[in-house]
């Protein structure tokens, strides 16, 4: 029997501060994701979302300030950091997949390399991921050979070949076509629904409202607000927050 709280903050940001050059992107951020909790992270764009995303597995350093991942201080630099980026799944608006690399070996190779998982064993776990995300029939194909649909929902089988803890998602659909941003969108919705903690950087309102635990509203650095999706796209509490509403859902 697990000794961890079940409630107990998976990521926690503390007074965190980041500077690209004199912009202050991000601003005194504090933030708490709770084991299983789904926040989606929304605002103009500028308003440092992505960076915010990008702080918390170190591939953006912070100037000052805390990130605690699964209680541990997230290190520097060095194997320890390594590790943790093992535990913290990241999809990005590219899909980064290997393009010399079939789908099936993409996914696996995260496990036979780091894991260090016997080579059938990562074969096995890929499958059953590219089962999960609905492309196995494309396993022996190249990234080239996919829709950009297809090619975004094998990276997200290639984080969770990696049985992270929490999955960051910056974008992920961004610079999908619009008839192709369902089918990823619906896949992580599945993720969500199985208790998979995710921090999500999003325009998409429609999977905000339908997903997110907590909706987390970003402006010029900081967090504006945090609710509910029915309190958040009903009754926003600042005005920034209503502006931004107004313009986009009017459309």
């Amino acid at each position: 029997m697990s000794t961890t709280p079940a409630r107990e903050p998976l990521v926690r940001l503390r007074g965190v501060n980041k500077y690209f050059g004199d912009l202050h992107v991000l601003r005194d951020i504090n933030l708490e994701v709770i084991q299983g909790e789904v926040v989606v992270v929304i605002g103009p764009s500028g308003s440092g979302k992505s960076t915010l995303c990008r702080t918390i597995n170190r591939l953006e350093p912070i100037d000052s300030g805390e990130i605690f991942v699964a209680g541990r201080k997230l290190p520097e630099d060095g194997r320890a950091l390594a590790a943790l980026r093992a535990e913290v799944g990241m999809v990005f608006q590219s899909f980064n997949l290997f393009a010399h690399r079939t789908i099936l070996d993409n996914v696996s190779l995260g496990p036979l390399k780091v894991r260090r998982m016997a080579a059938a064993d990562a074969r096995d776990l890929a499958m059953l991921l590219l089962e999960r995300v609905g492309v196995a029939d494309q396993a022996s194909k190249y990234p080239a050979q996919l829709s950009g649909g297809q090619q975004q929902r094998v990276a997200i089988a290639r984080s969770l070949a990696m049985e992270p803890k929490v999955m960051l998602f910056d974008e992920p659909t961004s610079a999908l076509d619009p008839e192709m941003i369902n089918e990823v969108l619906d896949v992580m919705t599945s993720l969500a629904r199985d208790g998979m903690t995710m921090i999500v950087v999003t325009h998409e309102m429609g999977f905000a409202r339908r997903a997110a635990d907590r909706v987390v509203f970003m402006t010029d650095g900081q967090i504006v607000e945090e609710a509910t999706p029915d309190v958040f796209f009903t009754t926003p509490a600042s005005d920034r927050a209503k502006e931004f509403l107004s313009r986009i859902l009017t459309h």
